[in-house]
């Protein structure tokens, strides 16, 4: 979608400039505003609904939901949090609309478990740990989490928010956030162990506190300074849970790498477009996707 001359002269917008000249009628700054946002809403979508054809109709409908509502939006969320919310309720429609769809294996999100899910495989070269195999495990371990965990776990460690964005967009509290985030970034990074190249871990000993939630709460400033000098000091002498710890680290680092390289395809770009321009040429909706 081109923007008119006039919006040239601006070099990066914000939503906020976008939005109030888009209540105006302005249909370029419409068109900029879903330009800037599909490719996000098509990565949450295809994560969160693991279907392709169901991700391509989420973007549709979603950004058909921005057309629509853009003279009422009045800022009380931000756009991106408004957007991610609306995603998620029409890929919460879609799976309870697909009677049909394959039956999905929960991961188990106790600590420990979740390893019994993803096979074990020889050690491959360094170079395809970081490579397909890698990805393709990441992926298997979020989409084989309940609903509740894998959300919280794309829309924070995946997409970037923070945990009160998510609290907002989910209708829980912060608290309630964490907690499942927590829980979540266990459950992955024992499904990414076998295949992180790390030492067998050595058994865990008596006075070994719970590493992987500390660290997990330490990132979302839940620990005290006291608290986080003693786990420091725990893992200066302590392999195993140092090697925890790294793993948890490497997970998150791919967690945050597989949230940039999703892109929108073509054909489905011009679908968009297509059902946009009926919208906006004609003054309503196209007609519904199946």
């Amino acid at each position: 979608m081109t923007s008119s001359a006039p919006h040239e002269l601006l070099s990066s917008p914000s939503d906020v400039e976008l939005l109030a000249l888009a209540r105006d009628g302005d249909r370029a700054a419409l068109e900029r505003l879903i330009d800037r946002y599909q490719a996000r809403v098509y990565r949450f979508s295809l994560k969160l609904c693991r279907d392709p054809g169901d991700a391509e109709d989420v973007l549709q409908e979603t950004l058909l939901a921005l057309a629509r509502g853009v003279r009422d939006f009045r800022g009380a969320s931000s756009l991106s949090t408004w957007l991610y919310a609306v995603t998620r309720s029409y890929c919460i429609k879609k799976r309870r609309r697909s009677k049909f769809a394959p039956q999905e294996v929960p991961l188990d999100v106790s600590e420990g478990s979740a390893a019994a899910h993803l096979p074990s495989p020889e050690r491959p070269p360094d170079d395809a740990l970081a490579g397909k195999q890698l990805e393709r495990a990441l992926e298997t371990a979020i989409g084989g989490l309940e609903p509740m965990y894998r959300e919280v776990l794309l829309l924070r460690d995946v997409e970037g928010l923070t945990a009160p964005e998510v609290a907002e967009i989910l209708e829980v509290t912060p608290q309630a956030v964490k907690s499942r985030l927590h829980r979540a970034r266990v459950a992955v990074r024992g499904a990414l162990e076998p295949l992180l190249g790390l030492p067998a871990p050595a058994p865990a000993a008596a006075t070994c506190p719970d590493v992987l939630t500390l660290y997990s709460q330490h990132l979302e400033a839940e620990i005290s300074a006291e608290l986080c000098a003693e786990m420091e000091r725990h893992l200066e002498g302590c392999d195993r849970c140092r090697g925890a710890c790294d793993s948890l680290r490497r997970t998150l680092a791919l967690c945050r790498t597989s949230g940039a390289e999703v892109e929108v395809p073509a054909a489905v770009q011009q679908a968009v477009k297509r059902a946009l321009g009926h919208y906006l040429g004609e003054g309503r909706p196209s007609p519904a996707t199946s």
